[in-house]
């Protein structure tokens, strides 16, 4: 609270401003607040004051209210913070009344306004003034301080704000991170959004009166540079806003001066015509005398623009804080904007070049937003040919920033860039910029798409274009054939889905206009030579399909945001009308598109897509049944010429959406698919009979297999999608399969159909499976189920890899479905249909995981001759996807508890090693397991890494022990670096898994010790090592409890001369790191002195039960006797504490395996003290420091 000046105010203006040299006299206690004048001369003195801020504290600085008798009535008085941070007067009203208060006694105005900037600070300290105006400039110097007062514990700034040496004093512990401009909230939102409309207001208000009386913008400008100076954050970053916002105000009334001054100018040069020269004109001088005003008001402008800029500005604008920096560019990005005449040059603009290399993506993105003001005025533009030769490139590479948001302003400056400046990017830097409309961050591609539509797609003279030959589609087919090109020379990229989702927002319109693509596909090369060519023609039918998808399901594609987004009802609306002339135009087009290309697989299995986006009751409401026909016969003219899967698989999936029952055309489509499968099935029947001939013998024509592969292709295809049972194809297709199980000569063209065959017979008669079922027909079903694991099981070992490869996946799939039967069905059912996989079937499936996916790339290859490794290059990327796939299918079993948990021990231990193929797969898995359960999942990490602590330390020398340089060992502690930081910055969220960890690792780590006295050294004691990369992740108070811990398995005092107990050195001082009182015992390795003593009464803490084992008196008087652990901790003044209560059940809800008692109290001499921990307050790291004492921790059984 500042103090306002009783006898200042009680005095005439003139006796104020005379000249004196000594203290106001001391005010009188305001709001509650006992305010003194000049310095604090006695201990006693500063003690009342260190009591009055305390009591302060207590209060909200929002909620003042005083209230004083005037003329018998009550006068709520409020001061100008409170009132502008309510929000609920008219900013104009209360800047009119401040105004007014000045003119009546400046003095006692300027310090409410000095106070209401204090306050907005958040300090709840208190301000003294003293009035100076004759001392001399060493002596004013010496006085500008800002000091820590050891006794009383108080900080204090002295400053000039002229003509006053201002004094702040507040509480030393102020939190540095909870004022008013950083909190969050609506309520603080608006305080700032009033904070800066108040100061806009203000000057808005003074600038026709009182704004260049040489007192009030000195004292404001003295009294925001002295802040801004301030080691206190709150300080500087209130002090730098202000500023920057009074500067940008100043600017509108330089603005405005600006304006009168050369009206004046040319008011004055049009009289002086009219005016003979031999007579004088009193209008001519008042003319003149306005003009003289106006630039003696803008040289005090000018004067006071320069003191901000570089009293505040080029101090802050590298202001360590983000915010400050991130406040000064978008001011100076405004200041160029609005006043470019002063600001658009180099001397201003180099600052916003400096700051896009800024650290902080707030800063980088506010250069940005300035930047786009400047370049989107062409007036402007001419004048940053510098600038933009200078920072181009930085600004070029900017939309590959790893912040979101400034990659996408940045891709938006780049448009106004080559909108607005001729030739200033190059064709390199446009091709780079283009090929951003593949990423996945849909923002910034949908920037990208703009750049791309406006750049390249479209001309000036794209509207004027007449059609040629009296065609309709001139400027359309233009913009698709460059749309083509450009999708067909981007060969890095083949997402074509992605390139249309980009364009979507600005190219909409003639990306649906579909007649014009059709019209070009149907199109004869006899009748117009620009006919397309192949190529050309496969990516058209690309991008038709991905148009329609994008139409119909008014979604992005999948890896392009997060999840599907909520239609309005206008956009619903169009969705609607979309798919209705969707299926209006290709209802007619299509099974022309299909005659045309039926013998190009690719073509035609994009094209059988389009049906699935159809409105089908179009088909009987629109009286199209002639269409459908044609439809359906030439999707059965498809299917008996191919054997292609993708296009027996989409010919099936347009006979499955056609089928359905709700519609009319339902009886007609599903009397074609039965004459189709009709037709299948006696062609396979016929092929049956001839291909076995006697027993354990078949035809080994090549013919014979040939066409047995494609019929049976075709059967799988159609049995995916339809319920083939009735044929009775599960018996034909299963001799297949015990015939290569007994005998082993099958081709593979007929094996991986018929396992396909087998494997959807048997899905299909499971979903068959009801409440109505009898046990007569589930103990036939179980049988077949068992029958085909184990022909799964037997073919993992097959000799070629395919084979094992197929039926890993479709066994990975079947274990999957029959260990989570459907709840629906009774519990008699399930358990005989279930079925979890064996000891002996798990190892066999981690076996093939290890031989197929982590195995070597100079394995594989070291067998293979010129030419194949020549292949294998071009097929690097295909066998990549395979193992992802078969990876992620074992993954799956694991989160859904098919397999046992430690499996994925195994996996992790690839982590590190493959990372760059398959680190996203594990790290889901991983993550998934820490959501299934965190316990178990901590479990399993420290399994993990026991496992290759104990592979690398038997491939170790006994006699020379671990080798800790080792790579092996490296490798095992890279691993659990990254292990660590898989969990976040939450510590309070993993805090029982770190803990469970360190338990884990500190017992494995002592097994093995031939003695129990903690002075034999133990096998794994390396061990200790890895486990300290887990270390940063413990909350101080689980610290101190894992030292406790691990103290019951040495000794004390223990000789630590040689390097056997290193590990054990570094892990204690990886527990004990942040402990001041340790840093002394860190450095010592001959002996571990206690760690402290303490002086107050004490409790003992338990360890007996819970997770830890537990320990009988003897047990640990023979591993490690009583341990006197003594701490004291110091902590910051002013800290609050909760009770010991509070802390001890705090402790006991959080890691119940290492204290399962509690903290119980004892009174006795030793005691624990903890510090109690919240969740809001731990995460990221910022919060207020959480300690832990602890003062021997007997074990008692």
């Amino acid at each position: 609270m500042i103090a306002e000046l009783n006898a200042a105010s009680s005095l005439p203006s003139q006796k104020v401003n005379a000249v004196h040299d000594e203290t106001v006299p001391e005010s009188a206690v305001q709001n509650g607040t006992c305010v003194r004048n000049g310095n604090l001369k006695t201990p006693r003195e500063k003690r009342k004051v260190r009591e009055q801020c305390e009591n302060i504290r207590r209060n909200s600085t929002s909620s003042r209210r005083v209230s004083r008798l005037q003329n018998g009535e009550v006068i709520e008085a409020v001061t100008l913070f409170e009132v502008v941070s309510m929000g609920k007067q008219a900013m104009q009203s209360v800047v009119d009344d401040w105004v007014e208060a000045y003119k009546q006694d400046r003095n006692v105005a300027l310090l409410d306004l000095i106070n209401f900037f204090i306050q907005c600070s958040g300090c709840q300290g208190m301000v003294t003034a003293e009035m100076f105006q004759s001392l001399h400039k060493k002596d004013v110097m010496r006085k500008m301080t800002e000091t820590f007062d050891e006794e009383t514990g108080l900080q204090y700034k002295k400053f000039m704000a002229y003509p006053w040496i201002l004094t702040v004093t507040w509480p030393v512990d102020m939190d540095n991170e909870d004022y008013p401009l950083i909190r969050t909230g609506p309520y603080w939102k608006k305080f700032k959004a009033n904070f800066c409309e108040f100061i806009a207001v203000l000057v808005q208000q003074c600038q026709c009166s009182i704004l260049y009386d040489s007192y009030l913008m000195d004292t404001v400008i003295s009294l925001l540079t002295g802040l801004a100076d301030s080691m206190v954050r709150a300080f500087r970053h209130t002090s730098t806003l202000a500023a920057m916002k009074l500067l940008t105000a100043v600017v509108s009334v330089h603005l405005n001066l600006d304006v009168n001054k050369h009206n004046a100018q040319r008011l004055y040069e049009v009289e002086k015509q009219r005016i003979s020269g031999k007579r004088t004109s009193y209008r001519l001088d008042q003319l003149e005398r306005k003009r003289k005003e106006y630039e003696h008001k803008l040289l005090e402008i000018q004067n006071m623009m320069n003191a901000i800029f570089k009293g505040t500005f080029l101090n802050r604008y590298r202001d360590v804080i983000p915010e400050i920096r991130a406040t000064c560019i978008e001011e100076i990005g405004s200041w160029i904007k609005t006043y470019p005449d002063a600001f658009l040059n180099d001397s201003y603009l180099k600052y916003v070049g400096w700051m896009l290399y800024d650290k902080q993506a707030e800063v980088r993105l506010k250069c940005l937003l300035g930047l786009q003001g400047i370049y989107s005025r062409k007036e402007l533009v001419s004048r940053m040919d510098l600038f933009t030769s200078r920072f181009k490139d930085r600004i070029v590479s900017m939309p590959l920033d790893k912040d979101h948001e400034v990659a996408v302003q940045a891709m938006k400056l780049l448009m106004l860039m080559s909108q607005n400046c001729e030739d200033v990017l190059s064709a390199e830097d446009c091709e780079m910029l283009y090929q951003f409309v593949y990423t996945t961050h849909r923002p910034l591609a949908v920037a990208a798409g703009e750049f791309l539509y406006k750049r390249l797609l479209i001309s000036e003279g794209d509207e004027e274009v007449q059609p040629k030959g009296g065609r309709e589609f001139g400027a359309s087919t233009d913009q698709l054939k460059r749309l083509i090109h450009f999708f067909l020379e981007s060969e890095l990229h083949k997402h074509v889905a992605y390139l249309i989702d980009s364009l979507w927002d600005w190219a909409g319109k003639f990306l649906k206009d579909w007649e014009c693509m059709t019209t070009l596909l149907l199109k004869n090369a006899e009748e117009d030579g620009e006919a397309l060519s192949d190529a050309e023609e496969s990516a058209l039918i690309e991008i038709i399909l991905a148009t329609v998808r994008e139409a119909a399901e008014g979604h992005p594609p999948v890896g392009r945001g997060a999840a599907k987004k909520i239609l309005s009802v206008k956009e619903k609306k169009i969705q609607l009308e979309d798919c209705t002339k969707i299926t209006e135009h290709f209802i007619m087009v299509l099974p022309q598109l299909l005659a045309k290309y039926s013998t190009d697989a690719q073509k035609v299995a994009n094209l059988l897509q389009i049906p699935q986006y159809y409105d089908l009751d179009v088909y009987s409401t629109g009286h199209q049944e002639k269409h459908l026909d044609a439809l359906l016969r030439e999707v059965k003219d498809i299917v008996a010429k191919h054997s292609d899967m993708s296009v027996l698989e989409a010919s099936s999936r347009t006979y499955y959406i056609l089928c359905s029952e709700e519609i009319g055309i339902y009886s007609q489509v599903d009397c074609a698919r039965t004459q189709l499968i009709d037709e299948l099935m006696e062609q396979l029947n016929q092929l049956l009979d001839g291909f076995w001939q006697k027993e354990g013998e078949f035809c080994m024509d090549a013919g014979a297999i040939s066409w047995m592969n494609s019929a049976l292709r075709r059967v799988a295809a159609f049995h995916n999608a339809h319920d083939l049972t009735k044929w009775n194809l599960y018996d034909k297709t299963l001799r297949f399969l015990v015939f290569e199980m007994e005998h082993g000569s099958l081709p593979v063209l007929i094996i991986l159909p018929a396992l396909q065959c087998t494997y959807f017979s048997l899905l299909w008669q499971l979903s068959a499976v009801s409440e109505n079922s009898t046990k007569e027909t589930l103990f036939p079903l179980r049988r077949e189920l068992r029958r085909f694991s184990q022909i799964c099981t037997c073919f993992l070992q097959h000799k070629e890899k395919d084979v094992r490869e197929k039926v890993f996946m479709i066994l990975c799939d079947w274990l999957l479905i029959l260990s989570h039967q459907d709840s629906n069905n009774k519990e008699e059912a399930i358990g005989l249909l279930g079925y979890l996989p064996n000891t002996s079937l798990q190892e066999k499936l981690f076996l093939f995981i290890r031989e197929h996916v982590f195995v070597d790339e100079e394995e594989e290859r070291k067998d293979l001759t010129e030419e194949e490794e020549k292949k294998d290059e071009s097929c690097k990327l295909d066998d990549l996807h395979r193992k992802r796939s078969l990876l992620a299918a074992y993954c799956k079993l694991i989160v859904y508890n098919v397999v046992e948990i430690t499996a994925a021990a195994e996996i992790y231990k690839y982590y590190v090693k493959t990372y760059n193929d398959f680190g996203d797969i594990i790290k889901e898995l991983l993550s998934k397991m820490r959501h299934n359960n965190k316990m178990q999942s901590a479990k399993t990490l420290i399994l993990c890494l026991q496992q290759l602590f104990q592979t690398h330390a038997e491939s170790q020398d006994s006699s020379s022990g671990v080798d800790f340089s080792s790579a092996s060992f490296t490798n095992i502690k890279e691993l659990a670096r990254r292990f660590s930081l898989t969990f976040g910055w939450d510590q309070v969220k993993s805090r029982e898994s770190i803990a469970m960890i360190h338990k884990e690792g500190i017992e494995f780590a002592f097994q093995g010790a031939t003695r129990g006295d903690g002075k034999c050294l133990p096998p794994n004691l390396g061990f200790l090592l890895i486990i300290s990369e887990f270390s940063n992740k413990l909350l101080k108070p689980d610290k101190r409890l894992v030292y406790t811990y691990l103290q019951r398995y040495i000794a004390e005092p223990l000789p630590c001369r040689g390097d056997g107990w290193q590990p054990l050195v570094w892990y204690r001082n990886s527990l004990l790191a942040n402990e001041d009182e340790e840093s002394s015992a860190l450095g010592n390795l001959g002996e571990w002195p206690p760690v402290g003593t303490s002086k107050t009464s004490s409790f003992k803490r338990k360890l007996s039960n819970g997770s830890l084992p537990e320990t009988s008196q003897t047990e640990v008087a023979s591993k490690a006797p009583e341990q006197q652990c003594t701490s004291q901790l110091p902590s910051a003044a002013g800290k609050n504490r909760k009770r010991l209560k509070s802390r001890e059940m705090c402790l006991q809800e959080r890691l119940p395996f290492l204290c399962p008692g509690g903290l119980r109290r004892r009174y006795c001499k030793d005691e624990i003290k903890t510090e109690d921990v919240s969740e809001d307050g731990q995460a990221g790291g910022t919060a207020e420091d959480v300690d832990v004492d602890v003062v021997g921790a007997d074990q008692d059984s």
